[in-house]
């Protein structure tokens, strides 16, 4: 599949939503003068990363289509830990879950009709050199990891919290993306990261203040 119009309309808007999450989080951060961790921020994140998924399947990257499945469960994590996942409807949260999961396991099937031809397109493209795809994987992977990494210490908080290893997490994995989005010239990718990046870098610095009165 080529990069029609629409399909970089959809990735802008799954960006867009990206951003948007990032900007809410930050002007509440901003109020409250400490990094905060608001519901909407975990709302806007697992809409977006379900469209950005399906972007990457448009694309044929598997570098984003690797990035978004790790962020599903850590989204839903937070989302839990705030009460709201499990404070739905049981009928809701099945159908929201059943759509989230079914999703990429379909997209992936259709693919796999044809292993052969699904690796040739996602690790042999000629659009893609092998070790870009490796490169931008290794981004997707830093950046997802920073989520993990963000479960794991709230978990251990017993709280759903954005830490200062969050941000300079976002900053290393945000910083590998780019390069990797200028090099295929993807302007979907270069623009929604640039966005996060000067977020992330505030953040850290209303993290650092907010630990040092």
């Amino acid at each position: 599949m080529d990069s029609a119009p629409l399909v970089y309309v959809l990735g802008f808007i799954a960006q867009g939503l990206f951003s948007a999450r990032i900007l809410v989080q930050w002007i509440m951060s901003e109020k409250a003068g400490k990094v905060v961790s608001p519901t909407i921020f975990w709302v806007l994140s697992l809409i977006a990363s379900y469209l950005f998924f399906i972007y990457g399947w448009l694309r044929n990257d598997f570098s984003i289509m690797l990035g978004q499945v790790i962020g599903y469960c850590v989204y839903i994590w937070n989302l839990k830990a705030k009460g709201v996942w499990n404070g739905m409807k049981p009928a809701l949260r099945w159908l929201l879950g059943f759509i989230l999961a079914a999703t990429p396991v379909t997209l992936l099937a259709l693919m796999l009709r044809d292993p052969s031809a699904a690796a040739a397109s996602l690790f042999s493209n000629d659009k893609i050199p092998l070790w870009l795809i490796l490169f931008g994987s290794l981004g997707q992977v830093i950046f997802s990891l920073r989520f993990l990494y963000q479960a794991l210490y709230s978990a251990k908080k017993g709280e759903s919290i954005l830490p200062a290893g969050f941000w300079i997490i976002s900053l290393v994995g945000s910083a590998i993306i780019i390069t990797y989005g200028i090099i295929r010239l993807d302007p979907v990718i270069i623009l929604g990261q640039a966005c996060g990046f000067i977020s992330y870098t505030r953040n850290l610095m209303i993290w650092k203040k907010s630990h040092a009165s």
